[in-house]
């Protein structure tokens, strides 16, 4: 990161040692993406993001945080998500196509994790409902939280507000533990990283979607027969790639649809380019005058000759789409979660049984209310 903005690690790590750290905002510690990238290479093993988090801990404590990230803060505590939108509004991106609604003392084969972006953001929101429309396609027993949901606290944790994720830990564990759940699975990155490396004792399996979507189409449950003809490269997000070495089921996925022709970034796996949407910056505008990465992703991707630029993360899905519209590249390049790619190869021969499975959801579906 440290080419891209006034963030040098070097100076930082050298400051932290002559005990300096009343002078974190002329280090620049909010440009961090937290996306690993300097601790994974640094030839000392110093895990450098811990250190930034610290100092980002450090300025909360001291009151000295933007009004952006205050108030994603602040909306977490309230409302249980970074955005500033009401906890019954949680589940507006359902459409009517009965999503279960899991019930205390109930057992979930599958409990989907939707997260705060796609619940709220509407590009977002579409990814969420290609999640159902693919799920139903595979008969499998899978269900929601509803408006229980609530943040998993991966960025809040990386904004620097620790006690606020202790909290968010303790609930969402004591609410999980409501339910007999034999698998969560996610579609934020972020989400699977802070429950597979950060929760403790969860009692379940913690899958990204990738992982359960490319052993779904392995075992021949989901059939993505219809032909998407389009060349392919596949963006590996930080919190997927670089920091759980999940490399190859995304890959899997989209070689395994029709009609791809599948390229690779020079700068993939865990040399991927950040999308530089990690570590709270969703809610904080860089201060560098330097291109941004996603912008120069998409300048790469243009090189390729791709038609779509495949991702599996709301957040490197909203900032490369951002980078396609400032690099005046959208009439030749589309950005799509895998699952949006999935949905769309599966096809129309599947409504007659995502139909049935509507029908069969929706008898035992729990109300949504305001009260849940």
């Amino acid at each position: 990161m440290s080419v891209r903005s006034a963030l040098n690690i070097r100076k930082l790590i050298y400051r932290s040692l002559i005990k300096v750290k009343d002078k974190a905002k002329e280090l620049s510690i909010w440009e961090c993406t937290t996306c690993s990238t300097c601790s994974i290479r640094c030839p000392k093993g110093v895990n450098v993001v811990d250190y930034i988090i610290d100092l980002r801990s450090y300025e909360i404590e001291r009151g000295k945080v933007v009004p952006q990230v205050r108030d994603a803060l602040e909306s977490v505590f309230k409302h249980g998500n970074p955005w500033c939108k009401i906890r019954e509004k949680r589940t507006d991106w359902i459409e009517n196509n009965g999503v279960r609604i899991i019930k205390p003392g109930e057992k979930i084969e599958f409990l989907y994790f939707v997260g705060c972006t796609p619940c709220y953001d509407t590009r977002t929101q579409e990814v969420a409902r290609a999640m159902v429309r693919v799920l139903k396609t595979t008969q499998c027993d899978f269900a929601i939280l509803g408006t229980r949901e609530t943040c998993c606290g991966n960025e809040i944790k990386r904004m620097g507000e620790t006690g606020l994720f202790e909290m968010l830990m303790e609930d969402n564990s004591k609410l999980f533990g409501e339910f007999h759940i034999d698998t969560l699975f996610t579609t934020s990155p972020h989400c699977f990283n802070t429950f597979k490396n950060e929760y403790q004792g969860m009692g379940f399996g913690i899958e990204h979607y990738t992982t359960l979507i490319s052993r779904f189409i392995n075992e021949e449950r989901i059939k993505p027969e219809g032909r998407f003809e389009k060349r392919v490269v596949f963006h590996d997000p930080c919190f997927l790639g670089k920091q759980n070495e999940i490399f190859e089921e995304p890959r899997d996925i989209l070689r395994k649809i029709p009609g791809i022709e599948f390229v690779e970034f020079e700068r993939s796996r865990e040399r991927s380019l950040c999308c530089e949407g990690g570590g709270g910056r969703m809610w904080i505008e860089s201060e560098s005058d330097k291109e941004r990465l996603a912008v120069t992703r998409i300048k790469d991707a243009a090189e390729l000759g791709v038609d779509v630029v495949a991702t599996a993360c709301p957040f490197c899905l909203l900032t490369l789409e951002d980078a396609v519209k400032t690099a005046n590249l959208e009439d030749k390049i589309r950005v799509m979660d895998i699952i949006e790619i999935v949905n769309e190869a599966i096809g129309e021969e599947n409504d007659e049984v995502r139909n049935q499975n509507v029908e069969t959801n929706t008898k035992s579906e729990t109300p949504i209310t305001n009260n849940e």
